[in-house]
């Protein structure tokens, strides 16, 4: 007659490697990494309503990595969204696609009481805002 335990032992430890896994798999709280804008002409306080940096080469190296360390782990590497979040290479340029970002970037997405994109105001510069989407338009796509 076998224990009526005998597989309670192999059970805890499948629930506690699905538990771990499930940690690492999830964005969870993740702490915004400081954008580095140096080279850039300071903008002030007042966010400009387009894109100052458009085509610079600068601002496109600093927005590459900007996103890399701040928008990747929910939009993609290269802004390929893996289904977590909009793939963010369809933004529309220009002026339009302008406003959709810094309205999305500032002040992040809330639908019924859940968190869905922080806002960054407050935590990255309109210099990095506006360097990733000069990043973001050199990845474009139709």
């Amino acid at each position: 007659m076998t224990h009526p335990f005998r597989h309670l032992g192999t059970l805890a430890a499948v629930l506690c490697i699905a538990g771990a896994a499930s940690q690492v798999l999830a964005h969870g709280d993740v702490v915004p990494q400081a954008v580095d804008t140096t080279g850039l002409k300071a903008l002030g306080a007042d966010f400009l309503p387009t894109n100052p940096y458009r085509k610079d080469k600068t601002a496109i190296r600093i927005g590459d990595s900007a996103f890399n360390q701040n928008c990747a782990r929910c939009h993609g590497l290269g802004a390929v969204s893996g289904g977590i979040a909009p793939d963010l290479r369809y933004l529309p340029l220009g002026d339009e696609g302008d406003e959709v970002f810094l309205q999305r970037i500032r002040k992040g997405a809330v639908r019924d009481g859940r968190v869905y994109m922080p806002p960054f105001e407050g935590t990255l510069s309109q210099e990095a805002m506006w360097s990733i989407r000069s990043w973001l338009e050199t990845v474009h796509e139709d």
